[in-house]
């Protein structure tokens, strides 16, 4: 009964996952069904077996195999791995004080659309809690580079490649064989389009459109999304045209940050997590370093601006300078969380923390907001209520500015 299931999540219904690979699928998979045997496809790979446990606080995802939605219970046999599968790999190593450092270990044609943008947007949030990185060793091709470029770094291998950014989906006629099997189906169903996509009748062009535009629904969304991770212009996203890029190529279009082997980003990875003298690399958030670094001066310390322009040198060791910076970050975190609860809209905190924006542009944001509301309700004190206007927090915090200005 699972095989159907599968089947039913392969044939007409648009899939981020290259041809070869399809085609490999469907060769192992259609024999089973009752489809056509492909006598020279190859079998599929076996699964591979997972990273071991978190190296020098960096937790290892691997992300392997044709990727789905959900676990069926055959991916120990068929080479799947499931987008539950990987959330729950990356909700752990948040949850973990021990892992300072995230890296997905990609080597996928790509899978199933269902779900990988939600989890392309899980791990670009996860990235602004914890360094994510993200390696393709040797593939990350459609789906799977939907996951990688959310990534805040992603990497190649020499001979791997990124890419086949696009959608396809396939229907299966066999109409002819059923024929000659001397079987006849017929459909009686109720519903113009109830009857779309049957394999035991050739396409009709009505479901052939629908298809059509569903497959470029999500090749838009696609677009778009990967221009968004990786700060392109979605004119060149299109214009790679589904094509699978490897090595400099990859890196020459923007969708990889550089070429590395594994080992050699792990190491990297771990060195980056640990502090760094100020002569080597400046302080700055992940998702804005660049391909390559650039060398700063050999000078022990940083100037550091000062409010009318004059600039400044910082003292302190760099383990004192790198704790002062991330506590000033956690700081303005905490600073705008306590702005959007004051103004009545807690939820707003993490579009607000994910969008980057400063505590004084929180603010103005919150206000603009505020002001669009239709209806401004106000809470005057009851009679016999305790509770003094000047216990409010928002009107203590008012005060406070004022006093500032």
């Amino acid at each position: 009964m699972s095989l159907f299931h599968l089947a039913s999540r392969l044939y007409g219904v648009p899939l981020l996952i290259t041809r070869t690979k399809l085609d490999v699928i469907l060769a192992v998979l259609g024999p089973r069904i009752g489809l056509p045997s492909v006598q020279a496809a190859p079998a599929l790979p076996a699964p591979r077996v997972p990273q071991a446990p978190a190296r020098a606080g960096i937790a290892q995802i691997p992300v392997h195999g044709t990727l789905v939605r959900r676990s069926l219970g055959l991916e120990a046999a068929s080479g799947l791995t499931s987008y539950q599968d990987i959330a729950l790999a990356l909700d752990e190593a948040l949850a973990d004080p021990q892992v300072h450092g995230i890296l997905l270990d990609i080597d996928s044609p790509g899978g199933e659309a269902g779900g990988v943008f939600e989890l392309a947007q899980r791990i670009r949030a996860a990235s602004r809690i914890k360094p994510v990185w993200a390696h393709a060793n040797d593939a990350a091709y459609s789906a799977a580079y939907a996951l990688g470029c959310a990534a805040s770094r992603l990497t190649v291998s020499a001979t791997g490649g990124i890419g086949s950014i696009g959608v396809i989906a396939l229907h299966v006629d066999q109409s002819l064989k059923d024929s000659q099997d001397g079987v006849a189906y017929t459909a009686i169903y109720a519903g113009q389009h109830k009857n779309d996509f049957s394999p035991h009748a050739p396409l009709s062009p009505q479901a052939a459109q629908s298809l059509q535009t569903e497959v470029d629904r999500l090749y838009a969304l696609f677009v778009e999304h990967v221009a968004q991770m990786r700060k392109l212009d979605p004119g060149l996203v299109r214009g790679t045209e589904a094509a699978v890029l490897c090595g400099d190529a990859a890196v020459a279009a923007g969708l990889a940050d550089g070429i590395s082997s594994y080992s050699q980003l792990l190491d990297a990875f771990i060195q980056h997590l640990q502090p760094r003298p100020l002569s080597a690399v400046a302080l700055r958030p992940l998702n804005t370093i660049p391909t390559t670094e650039i060398a700063m001066s050999d000078a022990t310390t940083l100037p550091e601006p000062t409010l009318d322009g004059a600039a400044t040198t910082p003292t302190g060791s760099v383990p004192e300078l790198v704790a002062a910076a991330r506590d000033e970050a956690h700081a303005e975190a905490c600073a705008i969380a306590e702005l959007c609860l004051m103004a009545g809209q807690a939820q707003r905190t993490a579009e607000l923390l994910n969008a980057g924006v400063s505590q004084a542009q929180a603010r103005h944001i919150l206000l603009d907001a505020r002001a669009e509301q239709a209806e401004i309700q106000s809470h005057l004190p009851i009679a016999g209520n305790n509770q003094q206007p000047n216990h409010d927090a928002v009107l203590a915090a008012a005060r406070k500015l004022a006093k500032q200005e």
